[in-house]
């Protein structure tokens, strides 16, 4: 194992292992626990503490109906676990006044405390499952300059991470290509992370997608999930269910320049910068990039292109990610915006990576109507 995903895991696990010891901490100094029920309770969090690291790692080496299930209960509880610990830390805030009661009033309201906000940790962690289950169909329009006539009024169908693996499966894919046929667009275009990396069979689960045949083609890049499983396989599923997987490429859609470039590709700028030069752009037609991230905004834009398409961010899925996100990407870690005369379009994702839930984001599908920039 290199060693940067390795102090990765094991950030994670002191991480797992801080909160669930908080959890402990704070149910017996809030309930009035018995002896067997704390031994029981402290068994149960340290089994748990460990379970979503365990779950992962096998995650990536075997794909059985075992890996699929415990993989899909560690990471369910891994963002309860979020809420949960925030419920504990606002109990020790919110008992700080009541220090001034009698004993026996100061236990009663404590454990008044630890009821209602372990409620509300419980019933957020409720809604982010059912949210992250309903997705949204998003439409807006994009002007691009020198749009040929026929794509004035076209509609084309935007998807990024879908993160198809153990938890979304072939069901999923299903489901997504049930929703692109009846949107019916006349291409479609996926920012990356359509795997989540795990061990798939990933023909199986790209199989459902054959179904969206848009007249135009679907367009891929990869994002960095590609890149933790057989990013090569991936690939070669995605073509056989008629997929255009642009490899740091560009190609002419019916007069509109589309071209896609790995992740790996994009970390180094310089390394970006040479093949976006090599695309040659022409910048007297429009050029529409497929970037899974939304950043090397100022190469895009240099090389000629009008619009990029990324995703990647997940709008942060669940708190307090979605306000550290914002941090790190600013406006672009959601929505259309300007930068110079590049337009950024970027997707909150369909799917989920970790937690299969969502808490101030909504997944999504972008249908977008292109109309020709007035000069």
């Amino acid at each position: 194992m290199k060693v940067w995903p390795a102090l990765g895991i094991v950030l994670i696990q002191a991480l797992l292992c801080l909160g669930h010891w908080l959890l402990y901490v704070t149910a017996v100094s809030f309930w009035p626990l018995g002896i067997e029920t704390r031994y029981v309770l402290a068994l149960a969090l340290a089994v748990l503490s460990f379970s979503f690291v365990a779950a992962t790692l096998p995650s990536f080496r075997w794909t059985n109906l075992l890996v699929k299930v415990c993989y899909t209960l560690a990471s369910g509880w891994m963002g309860m676990l979020n809420f949960l610990v925030w419920a504990a830390c606002l109990c020790w805030l919110m008992a700080l006044p009541i220090h001034w009661m009698d004993a026996v009033n100061e236990a009663q309201a404590r454990a008044w405390i630890a009821d209602v906000l372990l409620a509300l940790a419980l019933t957020a962690s409720l809604y982010g499952f059912v949210n992250a289950r309903r997705i949204r169909e998003r439409k807006l329009t994009i002007e691009l300059p020198n749009l040929p006539d026929a794509w004035r009024g076209r509609k084309a169908l935007m998807l990024s991470d879908l993160h198809l693996g153990h938890v979304n499966g072939a069901g999923f894919a299903r489901r997504i290509a049930g929703i692109a046929r009846r949107l019916n667009p006349e291409v479609i275009f996926v920012a990356g992370d359509l795997y989540d990396g795990s061990k798939v069979d990933p023909a199986k689960l790209a199989g459902p997608l054959a179904e969206m045949k848009p007249r135009l083609g679907i367009y891929f890049c990869a994002g960095n999930h590609e890149e933790f499983g057989d990013e090569t396989a991936y690939e070669t599923a995605l073509r056989g269910v008629g997929f255009h997987v642009l490899h740091n490429e560009l190609t002419d859609v019916d007069g509109v320049q589309v071209a896609g470039v790995r992740y790996a590709d994009t970390t180094y700028p310089q390394r970006l910068r040479g093949i976006l030069e090599k695309m040659k752009v022409d910048r007297g037609r429009a050029a529409i990039l497929l970037n899974h991230v939304p950043n090397r905004l100022p190469l895009v834009e240099q090389a000629g292109f009008h619009l990029q398409l990324s995703g990647h961010t997940h709008g942060g899925q669940i708190f307090p990610f979605t306000w550290i996100t914002q941090r790190a990407f600013g406006r672009f870690t959601f929505g259309l915006h300007a930068f110079g005369d590049l337009q950024v379009l970027t997707s909150v994702g369909v799917g989920t990576w970790g937690p299969p839930m969502r808490i101030g984001t909504a997944p999504e599908v972008l249908l977008i109507t292109f109309e020709r920039a007035v000069a």
